[in-house]
């Protein structure tokens, strides 16, 4: 079930409707605050439209690289996996076969 939530965010106050935690609705407007902070802290745009665009751009950047490291480290243990298998498998040859 959906719960209110208010939040504050660049100074606004929203109420977020959301089926997640309230604890984590307030968790990821802190992060979303902190990440403005970091914008407004390293550059000069006063705008709010601006600041909030210019922190969603690092915030993406960040996620991107995570999901693209997660990726990589998946495919990389899917290889050793399918290597181990094949191991198994040679040493074991009475063994019924892997079904992927």
């Amino acid at each position: 079930m959906k719960q209110a939530v208010q939040v504050t965010i660049l100074g606004q106050q929203y109420t977020i409707k959301s089926a997640m935690d309230p604890a984590e609705v307030c968790r990821v407007a802190e992060f979303v605050n902190e990440k403005i902070a970091e914008v407004v802290a390293a550059s000069r745009a006063v705008d709010t439209l601006n600041t909030a665009v210019l922190a969603l751009l690092n915030v993406g950047e960040a996620y991107l690289r995570l999901r693209d490291a997660t990726q990589a480290r998946e495919e990389s243990l899917n290889v050793q996996l399918h290597d181990l298998v094949a191991r198994l498998e040679k040493a074991c040859p009475d063994s019924p076969p892997h079904e992927n």
